[in-house]
């Protein structure tokens, strides 16, 4: 016991108070685009974007597609675009994820759902599906529990079963012999039920996004409710996704 009470004292608090206020370190967050005028003919960026989330005239940057490569930063030659640590990269609306120039042109914050308040606001349950994805975005989604974070203080758990879940949350492009185990799930849930589209493979195919091997129908027959960018997205990202749409005070638990 008093090994455990020496080791409480060296290291302290490990769970982030006030989550809204937190910001990683060494993160690779929330782009900015500056208003400088890029040179006549100048598409540097856009031909360096793997997965053309960069469109010019004016220039912006879809949230949506963007896997945080950082290619638009080196090959830009006005020096245009940086990253910040920012994780707050959610937004209710696909349109809602487009990053404009200028130091208010960040997504549109996510407002709370009166209707979803009133009904999880004090639990909610969570089935997570990799549909297709890599495992980085499930390892961020999973570390949103771990004492760091700590959703659960929320009440807001991870499920093993759709049959207890309220939200689905989906990660990875939605490959076609993934199609049907999605469909399976969402049926499971029992109504009221919402999806949740975590990182740039889920809500837009992300590196995959032309490949043959997508089924994408699920989403375009059930639009999410959040969309969370990342590739993947850092878990204070998909936190504070979470409390701002159920309107969940960060210093609550």
């Amino acid at each position: 016991m008093f090994k455990s009470l020496r080791v409480r004292a060296s290291q302290g608090s490990q769970f982030i108070v006030d989550l809204r206020k937190a910001v990683p370190n060494g993160h690779r967050g929330l782009p900015t685009i500056s208003t400088a005028p890029c040179p006549e003919g100048c598409h540097a960026c856009v031909d360096a974007c793997p997965t053309e989330a960069i469109a010019i005239e004016p220039v912006r940057l879809d949230l949506g597609k963007c896997v945080f490569c950082s290619e638009c930063v080196h090959e830009c030659p006005e020096g245009k675009f940086a990253f910040t640590s920012n994780p707050h990269l959610s937004a209710r609306t696909r349109e809602g994820l487009i990053v404009t120039e200028g130091p208010e042109g960040g997504p549109d914050p996510i407002a709370t759902d009166a209707a979803l308040k009133k009904l999880y606001g004090r639990s909610l349950r969570m089935r997570q599906v990799s549909a297709g994805g890599c495992n980085g975005c499930e390892l961020e989604l999973n570390a949103a529990l771990n004492v760091n974070f700590d959703l659960a203080r929320y009440g807001i758990e991870w499920v093993a079963s759709p049959r207890h879940a309220d939200a689905l949350v989906l990660s990875g492009p939605l490959t076609r012999n993934m199609a049907e185990a999605v469909r399976l799930a969402w049926d499971a849930m029992p109504d009221p039920r919402f999806v949740i589209a975590a990182g740039a493979c889920a809500i837009s195919g992300g590196l995959y996004a032309q490949a043959e091997a997508l089924d994408r129908g699920f989403l375009r027959d059930v639009g999410p409710v959040v969309y969370v960018a990342g590739c993947p997205p850092h878990p204070l990202g998909f936190v504070n996704a979470i409390l701002q749409l159920l309107g969940i005070a960060p210093s609550a638990g």
